[in-house]
């Protein structure tokens, strides 16, 4: 079968990079013929722009020209980053020649396939511009052709009164609908939306060997990883504790880190494996360092963001029963216990089973 896949396509982050290439690699194994769709609405589309301003204070003339050529040589810099990432997408990510502005353009163009898979990631987020788009919800695709969505993440707990409308007319067309997180379940429930299946994250359909002998390259020292986007006092606070105790470095993949021995910002997904595979202690609040901390049976903990987009570690970490991995303060990061991957394996593994069964019967069972 011809399979075409949509996501958040080269947005330069470790998760949605590796998530988009494990359920490519998945479906692959299963036979099929696969390729990610080339889409890049404006709003997915500004990552490494040298004359960005983030800040509207800084938008008029001789200002903005000044904060342009004070950003530059960092932004320069961070150009390493965008080739690494390029470089990753070109070689483990196939998609096809035509690259997709918006939803109209996928309409009058669609490619063309046997089936169509939106997800994963955070492709529903209506907290940003990804979910409130027609085409992540696979608007563009005819009602001939069948319609998946594979662990398709709101993010949130629950979405706006004015978007819920949209959200279930979009949705009710889909054939087989999966989402990512329990919460994702209830937001269909509510909607009146029944079949919908909770799967794990595509990163969890490939086995932690294959990950290593694809990806993984040693590292000698012995390090805490830590990856954070909120600069949180907590994750410094417990990672500064760890070093103390332990004698470990201090690794990051994050800019933003500057109490971290060794930073690995400007290198691509292939990095991030590898440093997830050869941590001592992962400290964390990203969905993605999550995940790959149970696939490589790593002692981690996860800090609730500052944003209220916590459902993602939440949803998983209680699938598992592992809650207590998620802490708010010090003194539960203190009380914790060691995991014991010898319980949890097995609830990982018949979570694996089932979302493959999942991809495997809606891929059998043709379209009305």
């Amino acid at each position: 079968m011809k399979i075409k896949t949509i996501t958040c396509h080269e947005v330069y982050n470790y998760g949605a990079s590796l998530q988009e290439f494990a359920l490519l690699i998945y479906l692959e194994s299963l036979g099929h013929t696969v390729e990610a769709i080339h889409y890049k609405p404006m709003y997915l589309s500004q990552h490494f722009n040298l004359k960005a301003v983030s800040n509207p204070r800084f938008e008029k003339p001789f200002l903005k020209q000044l904060y342009i050529l004070a950003k530059l040589i960092g932004r320069l810099k961070d150009l390493k980053r965008k080739k690494a990432f390029d470089l990753f997408a070109t070689k483990y990510i196939p998609t096809g020649k035509i690259r997709y502005a918006n939803n109209d353009e996928l309409k009058e163009n669609p490619p063309e396939a046997d089936a169509f898979i939106c997800g994963s990631d955070q492709i529903w987020n209506s907290f940003f511009e990804n979910g409130k788009d027609p085409a992540f919800y696979l608007d563009f695709v005819p009602d001939t052709k069948l319609k998946i969505s594979y662990a398709a993440s709101f993010a949130i707990d629950e979405i706006k009164e004015d978007l819920k409308p949209f959200v279930k007319a979009k949705i009710s067309r889909i054939d087989h609908i999966s989402v990512r997180e329990t919460s994702g379940v209830t937001i269909l429930n509510n909607l009146g939306i029944e079949n919908v299946v909770q799967v794990l994250d595509p990163v969890f359909l490939l086995s932690a060997n294959y990950w290593k002998e694809t990806f993984v390259k040693s590292i000698d020292k012995k390090f805490i990883f830590v990856y954070d986007f909120d600069s949180n006092p907590l994750i410094k606070q417990i990672a500064l504790d760890l070093k103390k105790e332990k004698g470990f470095k201090i690794y990051t993949v994050n800019k933003n880190i500057n109490y971290a021995d060794e930073s690995y910002y400007l290198e691509g997904p292939e990095q991030f494996i590898s440093l997830m595979y050869c941590a001592q202690f992962v400290i964390t609040n990203s969905f993605h360092a999550a995940a790959f901390s149970l696939i490589f049976e790593k002692q981690f903990v996860v800090v609730n963001r500052m944003e209220s987009i916590n459902t993602r570690m939440r949803d998983l970490l209680y699938l598992l029963n592992i809650q207590n991995s998620l802490i708010s303060c010090f003194s539960e990061f203190k009380e914790m216990e060691r995991i014991n991957y010898g319980v949890i394996n097995s609830h990982v593994l018949d979570n694996i089973i089932h979302s493959k069964a999942f991809l495997l019967e809606s891929l059998k069972l043709k379209n009305k």
